[in-house]
């Protein structure tokens, strides 16, 4: 199937796409803020630059795109177009994500994954549950988590 779109539109298109700041993130900073929780953004010192780093709890948060991370979830679908490519892209992205969990891991973090198919879609929750969620995480000191969607 061709792309429905010029290659100069399309760039432009992704280019739009953020990484940074996203409305999952802003969400849970919101709410881990407003229940006291204090964080570092983006820590570059650290493997994979967490979007979310709790020095007190020794915790960080990755919260993930279903698409550009790959899930298995109903908001994850490969484009039907330059399928090649964007199975390539988004298998190096898995695997990233696999290295810096266990850099993290190794450094003595413990790692929160919050996917966005938690707040959107037929599965998701409120913002508000998946910020009790992350806040009970941090409460109990497990060493891993992840907060996903139900299908």
């Amino acid at each position: 199937m061709p792309d429905t779109v010029d290659p100069q539109t399309r760039s432009r298109m992704m280019s739009a796409v953020r990484s940074r700041n996203t409305k999952p993130e802003l969400v849970i900073r919101r709410g881990l803020h407003a229940r006291g929780f204090r964080f570092r953004l983006f820590a570059r010192e650290l493997p994979g630059k967490p979007d979310i780093v709790l020095r007190k709890y020794g915790a960080v948060i990755l919260v993930h795109g279903c698409f550009w991370h790959g899930h298995d979830c109903h908001l994850f679908r490969l484009p039907g177009t330059r399928r090649e490519f964007w199975s390539a892209k988004i298998g190096r992205n898995r695997e990233r994500d696999n290295e810096v969990l266990d850099a993290l891991r190794e450094l003595g973090w413990r790692c929160l994954t919050v996917w966005e198919c938690a707040m959107r879609g037929p599965g998701g929750s409120s913002p508000d549950a998946i910020v009790d969620a992350v806040a009970d995480w941090l409460a109990t000191g497990a060493p891993t988590s992840e907060i996903r969607g139900v299908m």
